[in-house]
């Protein structure tokens, strides 16, 4: 019986308990990792300065989220309270120990050159109590900094703690920008790192090239894990390289995958030198990836889609109307004439200029009108004349005509040698 009821208040104790806690969230740093605290009977916003307790004593923190609730499993047990707002007295000591901080980082940089120790600091932390000072430092081995520890105990006059870190948390802590031209994800916004591996380059199909994949801090870049379930639900649906497909030019062998895209390119089995792009829904696979040694050869017949029948394409005949006009802008265009008109309209301008190029023939000088010159007097002439002028020429005779007739349009050949004429042989 007692059994019975210690099971049955076991059952119960876990839907006796609330399921939703009131939290805020606070921060120790701009832009560092945010933590969630027990606001108690306080009412905080967005902005306010606030003294919490940790397990390092109290500390100064920033609330970058009011009260709200989250779920049970949410939250990291056990859960710490916020003390109070902060007063003027809190933040006046903040401003002296973030002073403080500068100068010891100062400091211990020289101390760590004096004693020749292979160490880059990275930044300095004082506590809200001045209790202790933690310095930050990344190194490739071990480094044995017992003496350099002493040697800042007597300068600080408190406790000194020397924390050594990986590149990731130094590119977290000191911030940049990355190969994208925006600030460092792990800075912004990132609360964790998540484990990035060379399988999600692989898988996403980025160079290899470590310059290429890696960060500033010079590891694989954070971003890689952003894509990589998008990636891995692509391939399930995407054949693998040199898989076996039908497609409906025939059937060939895949030589490209384009995930993003979700098409693969085809070299065809028939045409080796023709290489087609299709779809992943418009092909068939008969051998996803490589073949291997036992596997049975694929039928030849086996053709599910290069086999139906393909439907023949229409072809819509065009007229010879001319287009109707078009309006552009709210102006009227003339409508287009079809191809045999302007051809005809080039052949009408080329012979208007091969017309209008043609050398026009130079009347003849007018000649005077008046009885035949004699044989004597015709022989005394020379051969070539100079031109009478317009003045000089003879009137016109009766109808308008000059008295040369049509000499004025057409030059009458001259006989070369000049005969006597009848007359002058009887005398």
């Amino acid at each position: 019986m007692t059994d019975e009821i210690i099971n049955a208040s076991v059952e119960e104790a876990p839907d006796a308990g609330p399921k939703k806690i009131a939290v805020v969230d606070i921060q120790f740093r701009s832009n560092s990792k945010v933590y969630f605290f027990d606001p108690g009977h306080l009412k905080l916003k967005e902005g306010d300065h606030v003294i919490i307790d940790t397990a390092r004593g109290h500390e100064f923190g920033y609330c970058v989220g009011g009260n709200h609730e989250v779920s049970v499993k949410d939250v990291v047990q056990p859960l710490r309270k916020v003390l109070r707002i902060a007063t003027e007295k809190d933040e006046r000591i903040n401003a002296e120990n973030e002073k403080k901080e500068k100068e010891s980082l100062a400091i211990c940089q020289q101390r760590v050159d004096a004693h020749g120790l292979d160490m880059q600091l990275v930044s300095a932390e004082c506590a809200f109590d001045g209790s202790k000072i933690i310095f930050y430092f990344t190194a490739e081995g071990r480094v044995d900094f017992r003496e350099l520890v002493k040697n800042l105990a007597s300068v600080f006059r408190t406790r000194i703690e020397l924390r050594q870190i990986g590149v990731r948390d130094k590119a977290k802590m000191v911030g940049g920008l990355g190969i994208c031209g925006r600030p460092f994800c792990c800075k912004e916004f990132l609360d964790d790192f998540q484990p990035v591996s060379i399988k999600m380059a692989k898988t996403q199909n980025l160079s290899l090239n470590p310059t290429k994949i890696s960060g500033t801090c010079g590891r694989l870049m954070c971003c890689l894990k952003y894509e990589q379930e998008a990636y891995e639900d692509l391939i399930k649906t995407s054949p693998k390289n040199e898989s076996f497909v039908d497609t409906v030019d025939g059937r060939g062998t895949v030589i490209d995958v384009n995930l993003l895209r979700q098409s693969v390119r085809v070299r065809m089995e028939d045409e080796p030198d023709k290489v087609g792009c299709y779809k992943n829904c418009d092909i068939c696979v008969l051998r996803n990836g490589k073949a291997k040694k036992t596997d049975p050869p694929i039928p030849k017949d086996l053709a599910p889609i290069s086999s139906k029948p393909r439907p023949k394409k229409k072809f819509v005949e065009l007229s010879d109307e001319p287009l109707p006009e078009v309006t552009i802008k709210g102006k009227d265009m003339p409508p287009i004439k079809p191809e045999p008109a302007l051809e005809q309209e080039e052949t009408a301008e080329k012979a208007k200029k091969s017309s209008s190029n043609r050398r026009r023939r130079r009347p003849s000088g007018n000649k005077p009108a008046g009885p035949k010159p004699q044989g004597g007097e015709q022989a005394d002439r020379p051969k070539t004349q100079p031109k009478q002028p317009a003045e000089t020429a003879a009137p016109k005779a009766e109808g308008g005509k000059t008295g040369s007739g049509s000499s004025r349009h057409r030059r009458r050949r001259r006989p070369s040698g000049n005969k006597p004429s009848g007359e002058s042989k009887a005398e």
